[in-house]
């Protein structure tokens, strides 16, 4: 009964007064983080900034209260705006509220049916390739706001939206440049020499003052919304129409999904943050829950957002308490402070999303992908090409085909006919296991089969044991067929989390296949020089070298 329990409830079991106030302090932290980000959002997706506080406070909190992660914080995030803003030109916020409904549906199910954990089947080149679309699309949407470009509309796509911005760059504003600029700048300097501050709240109240204080003339959310409405939020009935929702389906299929990446993306990394373990499906009904919920307030399409999620851990958050509280808190700054928010300058906003579609990017990624296999390479370019130019929902889906005839071709590219020499016989004798003593300060784990996207989360098995593992690790690939991007992820991410704990991973015996792709992105470098051993036995011996060198011990055995 447990497995089906939200973390919330299995949390205040043992919770304490310590807790509370450590979630307190980083619910009020995370709370005015996302005040901005959450307006910021809504303005970006074409609605009025009130409908990402609400977001973020409906959804917030049952996300929080219902999902089943410890640390997840709720809302509205970058990977909703360009879907959103799509729907709203085509069908109205009718059409985005029955949109946000039937993705809550699809979510609900996903977690109910155990479906949750099918999400690990879309492969990283195409999760990559959205992602970096997104964010560009972001930037190009902020690129009016943030220079203060005179022009009546901005046009939805991104190639003509490029052209109309061109055309019409030379009516910027040199005030409305300098806020903006000033803006990105403090946010940068702050992360980076006041990591304990907020920068997008700094940004926030010193644009907002700046602004007021000297009657700058730029654009504020006074000037162009009116503000935002002081009170608690609404209920807002939604007119489900049956035609209406025929044609929303494939935007509500792209919105279910994206919410479902991005939240157990979210999820693990906050594990990762906190030594945890969340449970999927109980998180995707909360996602569900909450989406369907959203609407009747006026809300837009929620997800965990990571970078709250980090912010919450690195300010102390305990359990789903800490989430809870962000929502409260956003709840009074409406009731208690919403007339100050017509005075927010839009440029200041812009700038914040500026770089949350930086940080969002996976910018770093794209080395990496480009010393990968062409097939890989294709399938990132492609998603990515098709994201910015064609819309999201054709990007996975094609994505996704292609993902599948690449692993068709990685898995048949496997299977070989071979006679039997005497040197396949002399080679075999050096990756037996039979013969070989284990040393006590020494693992040894194998890979059976393909070790592809889907496959990945098997490794999960030495995560679990990972406080009682010896100083070396030694993972075992003879009987690994296959190797891809998302595979050599999940190797980089054992390799450092072991590190972490001052353990050392080692890999042995790899096939021809997965060892040409670590020789190509040069993984030895991530592992550490000679941490790839051609057989079990030098991988022994190299265990014992790094033993004597790092504990200054003589080995036993």
């Amino acid at each position: 009964m447990d497995s089906w329990l939200p973390k919330s409830v299995l949390c205040l079991r043992t919770y304490t007064l310590q807790q509370f106030i450590a979630d307190l302090i980083a619910g009020l932290t995370v709370g005015l983080v996302a005040l901005p980000l959450a307006m910021a959002f809504a303005i970006s997706s074409g609605v009025a900034p009130q409908a990402g506080i609400y977001t973020a406070i409906i959804a917030g909190f049952l996300i929080s209260a219902l999902g089943g992660s410890s640390v997840q914080i709720g809302g509205p995030t970058g990977a909703f705006v360009v879907v959103v803003s799509g729907i709203i030109i085509k069908h109205g916020l009718d059409g985005l509220f029955i949109c946000t409904l039937m993705a809550g549906v699809l979510l609900v199910l996903l977690g109910a049916t155990g479906l949750g954990t099918a999400v690990k089947f879309i492969p990283r080149p195409v999760v990559i390739g959205f992602t970096n679309g997104i964010a560009l699309l972001i930037a190009s949407t902020q690129i009016k706001d943030f220079f203060g470009i005179r022009v009546a509309k901005v046009p939805g796509e991104f190639y003509d939206r490029a052209v109309v911005l061109i055309q019409h760059f030379n009516t910027l504003s040199i005030v409305t440049s300098a806020l903006s600029v000033g803006a990105l700048a403090l946010i940068i300097l702050t992360v980076r020499y006041v990591k304990k501050v907020p920068g997008y709240i700094v940004a926030l109240v010193i644009g907002t003052v700046v602004v007021y204080v000297f009657k700058l003339p730029v654009e504020t959310i006074g000037t162009r919304f009116g503000g935002v409405p002081q009170g608690l939020p609404h209920f807002h009935p939604v007119h489900f129409n049956m035609g209406m929702a025929r044609a929303l389906f494939p935007d509500a299929l792209t919105v279910a999904m994206l919410g479902a990446i991005e939240s157990l993306l979210s999820a693990v990394v906050g594990d990762r943050m906190v030594n945890d373990k969340h449970n999927p499906n109980v998180e995707l009904i909360a996602q569900g829950l909450a989406n369907l919920a959203s609407p009747f307030f006026g809300g837009l399409p929620a997800t965990g957002a990571i970078a709250r999620t980090a912010t919450s851990i690195r300010s102390g958050a305990q359990t789903p308490v800490a989430g809870m509280i962000h929502a409260l808190t956003l709840l009074a700054v409406i009731v208690f402070a919403a007339p100050l928010a017509r005075f927010v300058p839009l440029a200041v906003l812009a700038a914040i999303l500026f770089v949350v579609a930086y940080n969002m990017g996976e910018w770093k990624e794209i080395p990496h992908l480009l010393k990968m296999t062409k097939a890989d390479i294709s399938v990132w370019l492609v998603t990515f090409m098709l994201t910015v130019f064609a819309d999201l929902t054709v990007a996975v889906e094609v994505g996704m085909i292609l993902a599948a005839l690449v692993y068709i071709r990685k898995v048949t590219q496997t299977t070989t006919v071979s006679e039997v020499t005497s040197d396949d016989i002399d080679d075999g004798k050096l990756h037996v296991l039979q013969d070989k003593l284990i040393p006590e300060y020494a693992s040894v784990f194998r890979i059976h089969g393909p070790f592809l996207f889907g496959a990945t989360d098997k490794i999960a098995d030495i995560y679990e044991r990972m406080s009682e593992l010896p100083p070396i690790v030694i993972l075992r690939l003879r009987n690994m067929t296959a190797l891809d991007s998302t595979g050599l992820q999940a190797l980089e991410d054992l390799a450092s989390r072991l590190k972490k704990t001052n353990r050392s991973l080692l890999l042995c015996g790899a096939r021809e296949q997965p060892a040409r792709l670590m020789e190509q992105t040069h993984f030895e470098k991530t592992i550490g020089e000679g941490n790839i051993c051609p057989h079990i036995q030098a991988a022994l011996d190299r265990a014992e070298e790094l033993y004597l060198d790092e504990y200054n011990v003589v080995p036993t055995t």
